[in-house]
């Protein structure tokens, strides 16, 4: 090693134009060049995991558990069209990072001038920043359910996550996954139980997830939130801005012969797989979310408002019926605690990527994973020392993050799309013209509906 790069080793920030994404696990994972489609389905398993969990963070629960109880199954449609759209986008993440080798925020900086990076990070780090308030309320308000601290306490005790992190850092970027998946499936199991006890009427569940024009209405009944706003919430918690960097990412993780133009293929098919199986559990999980709140709470969103009047209700014979019991209750709250510490994990991750992605800086693991907690407490602290420990002052400031996300998304979309509907840039793994058409009606679409809800919200406060 040369005396430059030892001295640069010892400044906490360091320049990282010319590094790889996530430079320490970049193709650090091997994949088998043969063996049988599973084999190798198996060693390409695990981007999608972490992928998916920040499709099933707490800010999921608040908004899906909230649309089944204020429009029992109508918002099911949202949860399934939001699934699809998620695997679309995905789908071109993972595929810019492995045939490009760059993520999303590199290919991003790399193609727009320094003003429009520097704005398009600062919209970035936002959405982020949205992100972890989420996983913080959530975090918090399980600790206060499952040991009866107070909320205070609570939220100042996420702030020590960043060392369970930095544990977790040292075991290696599979054990992570494995850890990810693990908690995915405890959150799968808990609530595929919660669900099948509720006993759900399966002819109106599924004609849920036909689509219906009550499910982007401006008017609502008095004393909820408006259809527009509840969907918006749901879309911004399911298709989150900062996914579309970390996969971008995290699908270079396998070792991937550059020079091979069939390995890349099939590195892009095996990644498609993960993707898709993995966001297909988060559908189903945000299903039963959705599914558990309309079957058990419809008619009564005024008793379910906040996580702690679904814990409460869960353990109350008169709202959840003969289900009702305190196992449920406190199942109810470690499947949040474990929801809020794995989006954690990625959320940290994606810090890291759009910071030397935008703006070619690098600082260790530690001060970016404080820096992003620190930001992210300081409204949730506000906001619980101003309304005395108010859950449900709490719930409304963590539903307002996902309708952000929301309205934050189309700013990831459009240069993912534009990058890989490129044939300059993707060569001959350019989007195919449906994709193209699909991926721009969709941006098109979700545009509008921000807009639409941010003119209608103005009005209001001016009227």
């Amino acid at each position: 090693m040369d005396n430059s790069k030892k001295t640069q080793d010892h400044h906490i920030v360091q320049d990282a134009t010319d590094t790889l994404s996530l430079s320490d696990v970049n193709g650090s994972i091997e994949a088998p060049k043969d063996g049988s489609f599973w084999r190798k389905l198996l060693a390409f398993s695990g981007p999608g995991a972490l992928v998916a969990v920040g499709y099933m963070d707490p800010g999921n629960w608040v908004t899906s558990v909230g649309g089944g109880a204020q429009y029992h199954y109508v918002m099911l449609s949202i949860v399934l069209i939001s699934s699809l759209v998620a695997m679309m986008l995905q789908y071109m993440a993972g595929k810019l990072g492995i045939v490009r080798q760059e993520d999303l925020a590199q290919a991003t900086r790399d193609r727009t001038n320094k003003p429009g990076g520097i704005a398009l990070w600062i919209m970035t780090e936002l959405a982020l920043m949205a992100t972890d308030i989420a996983e913080v309320i959530g975090g918090a308000i399980a600790l206060h359910l499952l040991f009866g601290w107070s909320m205070i306490a609570s939220v100042l005790t996420t702030a020590f996550d960043v060392v369970l992190l930095l544990l977790l850092m040292k075991f290696g970027f599979r054990k992570i996954e494995a850890i990810v998946m693990t908690l995915i499936i405890t959150i799968l199991v808990i609530f595929g139980y919660l669900v099948i006890l509720s006993n759900p009427n399966l002819v109106d569940l599924f004609g849920g997830y036909l689509p219906q024009l009550q499910a982007v209405s401006t008017h609502g009944p008095k004393g909820v939130d408006s259809p527009l706003l509840m969907s918006l919430g749901i879309i911004g918690a399911t298709v989150m801005p900062h996914n579309l960097y970390l996969h971008s990412s995290i699908s270079q993780t396998r070792k991937v012969d550059r020079k091979d133009k069939g390995a890349v293929k099939e590195a892009v098919r095996f990644m498609t797989w993960d993707s898709n199986i993995q966001l297909s559990l988060a559908f189903v999980i945000n299903s039963f979310l959705l599914i558990l709140g309309a079957s058990l709470f419809f008619g009564q969103a005024d008793s379910v408002g906040t996580f702690g009047d679904m814990y409460n209700a869960l353990g109350n014979t008169s709202i959840a019926g003969a289900i009702a019991s305190p196992v449920l209750s406190t199942l109810f709250a470690v499947a949040l605690l474990a929801s809020g510490q794995n989006s954690t994990i990625t959320g940290t991750l994606t810090g890291e990527i759009i910071m030397e992605g935008f703006l070619h800086m690098r600082i260790p693991m530690w001060l970016r994973r404080v820096v992003t907690r620190g930001l992210a407490l300081i409204p949730v602290i506000g906001f619980t020392l101003y309304y005395g420990g108010q859950e449900g002052e709490l719930d409304k400031l963590l539903l307002n993050s996902q309708v952000f996300l929301s309205i934050a998304l189309p700013f990831a979309m459009a240069p993912l799309i534009m990058f890989t509907s490129s044939k300059k840039i993707m060569g001959e793994f350019v989007n195919p013209k449906w994709m193209i058409i699909l991926g721009w009606l969709t941006f098109i679409v979700l545009t509008g509906l921000n807009i639409k809800l941010i003119v209608d919200m103005v009005t209001g406060w001016i009227g």
